[in-house]
């Protein structure tokens, strides 16, 4: 996704650098986050369930600029683990094969940074974290909206706030899209930031929004995701990342990293970036108060 893999080299260096300075050793298990909500509440998740279940500590180096910062500082051993979602295979740090099939993307990206980089790439959340269709609930209750083909009768008559650059990309964006849905396009379609579609939505000036799957605001707006069901946008599914060597010398963090793998869906990671970004609570209260709930942590 964009912002995953954009960053000025600026960025880059900057962000080595606070990683670089801020790096401890011995006993010690750093885990890295990029600059946005999600895995800065997993993050904090790990930290207090590795300082619960064993001697580590833990230090959280957040607001890295991409996933290629997270994955370079793996590399030369600044980092331990972060969290990485199964569409970073798209990013060419090794050959695979193009797909959009779910397995066989996350089987790659579980191969590839074993074999290239050698990181184990753990089995994922239960949630993936990718572009989305969604619409206002009163409009998917009236036409009994589940599935992006859904919407190829009623399309026509609705407005969609996108993205800009999606909009205005040519291999994976609106006219890729209307193409792969066969011709299903809309009847007035509004680019604008991001940020922005989710007000558009809310005010009825655009019918559909397309959002990141699991971001709070479609709690926040009552909004309903609909299923991509010919699998139009890469799968991106997220999962613990760690370094082998890491592993190797403290093998009791397999089993707690395991204790996440399944444990959160896309519906509970929207409620757990809600209670941060809409009700502004700090991520380590939501992330133990998840654990407490879920028995991982008492």
């Amino acid at each position: 996704m964009i912002r995953r893999i954009t960053g000025t080299i600026g960025m880059l260096v900057l962000s080595m650098s606070v990683l670089l300075a801020g790096c401890s050793k011995g006993d010690t298990i750093k885990i890295g986050a990029q600059t946005y909500t999600e895995p800065k509440i997993i993050a904090e998740m790990y930290k207090a369930l590795v300082e619960d279940r064993t001697d580590l500590k833990v230090q959280l180096v957040p607001d890295l600029a991409a996933s290629p910062v997270i994955i370079k500082a793996m590399k030369s051993k600044e980092l331990d683990m972060a969290t990485l979602y199964s569409g970073e295979i798209f990013n060419g740090y090794f050959e695979i094969e193009q797909t959009k099939d779910r397995a066989k993307v996350l089987q790659q990206a579980q191969e590839g940074f074993d074999k290239s980089l050698d990181f184990k790439w753990f089995d994922p959340y239960g949630f993936e974290n990718t572009y989305a269709f969604t619409v206002r609930k009163e409009l998917a209750d009236q036409y009994k909206l589940e599935k992006i083909s859904d919407l190829t009768d009623k399309a026509k008559d609705m407005k969609i706030g996108v993205d800009t650059t999606w909009l205005e990309r040519d291999n994976d964006g609106y006219k890729a899209f209307t193409k792969h849905y066969g011709g299903l396009s809309f009847g007035q379609t509004l680019p604008m930031e991001i940020g922005l579609v989710y007000e558009a939505v809310s005010n009825k000036k655009v019918d559909i929004v397309l959002a990141y799957s699991t971001d709070a605001r479609i709690k926040q707006f009552e909004l309903k995701t609909l299923k991509d069901d010919k699998q139009f946008f890469p799968p991106y599914d997220a999962s613990a990342v760690v370094r082998k060597e890491t592993l190797q010398k403290h093998p009791e963090l397999n089993d707690v990293i395991q204790l996440l793998v399944g444990k959160i869906n896309a519906e509970t990671m929207i409620g757990l970036n809600y209670e941060v970004d809409v009700k502004k609570q700090n991520e380590k209260d939501v992330a133990v108060e998840f654990l407490k709930k879920s028995g991982l942590l008492k």
